[in-house]
């Protein structure tokens, strides 16, 4: 048999005193698509790191032969070649990994410029031509506007052109489509094996999407807590897994646990809009942008019901509006036509903290996709919890905020005997899924009647996605919340779910109950989300 490209053996990675991986083997071929999968904390990031040698400080051993060169033990003016060279890296959260004060085009055509020798003119041509086979909507456009102006699949598409530029030997992807859409997803997937056709490529996926892993790997590799306990080809593993540990994984599956009352007639919708919409102003180009800027209407028509105790879910490719629409319930975006939350409209513009809209926000929250980014590293958990306290019931005194915040924090799961000095700590002292509990418990100490949740489960792995939404689930039985989840994961909306709008290009273009959209759908579009979400029309509705 021919060599592997990649052969690592042995690989021990250490911070200090502290092993993180111990004795990683495995082989990637040419052409190959490997798949490392495992719950957060089981050591796939830092073994992919650790093969171009980014993680900082580590102390590393072992073996990392590519082509039969040792990564490991390369001068580090031969691993800058390597570096974006024969090996490129996708990294997990394109916000932090791109440069925010370059335009896409620059950021790829840097890429191309240092790797390939073009010039400047040449690197933004092929730049716009990446951004194009990503599936990026107008990529001129796009190639001139900032990480902050795209939407967060786009930027992920980007950081994929930008890895792609220099056509690697390998690519290591660090949950390459965590933040796009399943039918996005699969055009990601199908153009990474046109390139392996075309190239020889190989890949070495890092996901906890096992989905993703059936579609796309050829084999997988399992790890827990830095050790290596399951690999083999994908039909093997996944069909007949022989450690606990995959077993796990594989059964940890949105489970649907909710109370299916039928809405009283007459109920009053806590969340009710009616030909809403939300426009934001845009550059014209040339000369017509000296007399005026244009419009680009984000959410259009959009109508809304929530009532108590359901959840309405919104799904759609990114750039839909699902995220603007959510926004403009929060009162963060301009808006115009009927929106009310709880009978009662926002003063406009909402999002001016008058005495009628600060009472609305007491009663709407949200709760954000990234839980990392979305509570401050400089708060500890209790100060982060109270925050909305101290705004909306400031007559409490320190004992009396105190008790609400671990009451409210037991009631998501996290108790002071489990967790010693748990308002004293900081987030950066918990897990994903534990961070996600912290801010839902911020969102719910208010006491709201309306949670808004935007993709409360996207940065998760598998077993503590299934955690989280246990826990909303039991939350919304408990005291009737009402929910606005949006989410490109059909899954989700499957489990969570009781009614559901579909959204293309700012406009609701099917919605109904659950078993109807998802059972039934009437349109192309919706068709081709629930099929790239691997889910058929009869099967989805059979699971209801």
């Amino acid at each position: 048999m021919n060599a592997p490209l990649l052969s690592v053996r042995d690989l021990r990675v250490g911070f200090g005193a502290k092993p993180v991986v111990h004795g990683v083997s495995f082989d990637v071929a040419a052409g190959e698509k490997l798949a490392l999968v495992g719950e957060s904390g089981s050591g796939k990031t830092i073994t992919a790191l650790s093969l171009l040698r980014l993680a900082g400080d580590a102390q590393i051993s072992g073996q990392a032969l590519l082509a039969g060169r040792d990564l490991l033990r390369l001068p580090e003016r031969e691993m800058r070649a390597v570096r974006g060279g024969d090996v490129a890296m996708i990294f997990q959260e394109p916000m932090t990994a791109l440069n925010p004060l370059m335009p896409m085009g620059e950021q790829i055509g840097e890429v191309l410029r240092l790797k390939q020798g073009l010039t400047r003119a040449q690197a933004q041509s092929q730049a716009i031509e990446l951004l194009a086979t990503t599936g990026i909507p107008e990529p001129a456009r796009r190639a001139r506007a900032f990480a902050h102006q795209l939407s967060g699949g786009q930027r992920q598409r980007a950081m994929i052109a930008m890895a792609l530029a220099s056509r690697p030997r390998l690519l290591l992807a660090d949950e390459p489509t965590t933040a796009l859409d399943v039918t996005l997803r699969g055009q990601i997937l199908q153009l990474l094996d046109d390139l392996q056709r075309q190239t020889g490529m190989a890949v070495l996926m890092i996901t906890h999407d096992l989905n993703l892993v059936r579609r796309f790997a050829d084999r997988v590799a399992v790890m827990e807590r830095g050790e290596l306990v399951e690999q083999g080809a994908v039909a093997d593993v996944m069909g007949a897994a022989r450690h606990a540990y995959t077993r796990k994984l594989l059964t940890s599956v949105p489970r649907r646990d909710l109370l299916e009352q039928t809405p009283q007639p007459g109920a009053q919708a806590l969340v009710h809009a009616r030909d809403l919409q939300v426009a934001y102003p845009v550059p014209r180009p040339g000369i017509r942008g000296w007399f005026g800027a244009g419009r680009f209407v984000a959410v259009q028509s959009a109508a809304l019901d929530l009532l108590p105790g359901r959840t309405v879910g919104v799904v759609g490719e990114s750039g839909s509006g699902k995220s603007t629409l959510a926004q403009a319930v929060l009162g963060l975006l301009p808006c115009t036509g009927a929106l009310h939350i709880a009978g009662q409209a926002w003063q406009q513009p909402a999002m001016r903290n008058t005495p009628a809209n600060l009472a609305l926000r007491r009663k709407v929250q949200v709760v954000f996709q990234d839980p990392f980014s979305s509570l401050s590293p400089r708060l500890t958990i209790g100060q982060i919890v109270a925050e909305g306290l101290r705004v909306h019931s400031p007559g409490l005194d320190a004992g009396q905020c105190r008790a609400r915040v671990i009451g409210i924090l037991e009631a998501v799961g996290l108790a002071e005997p489990q967790f010693p000095g748990l308002l004293e700590r900081y987030p950066h002292e918990f897990s994903g899924g534990q961070r996600q509990r912290i801010a839902i418990a911020r969102a719910l100490i208010l006491e709201p009647e309306v949670l808004v949740l935007d993709e409360p489960t996207s940065a998760l792995d598998v077993s503590i996605q299934q955690q989280v939404l246990a826990l909303l689930q039991r939350l919304q039985r408990e005291h009737g919340l009402a929910y606005l989840l949006i989410t490109h994961d059909v899954e989700v909306i499957r489990a969570m779910a009781h009614d559901v709008l579909v959204m293309k290009d700012g406009a609701i273009v099917e919605s109904g109950t659950v078993q109807q959209v998802l059972g039934a759908p009437r349109q192309d579009y919706t068709r081709q989300l629930v099929e790239a979400a691997g889910l058929s029309g009869g099967a989805g509705h059979a699971n209801l």
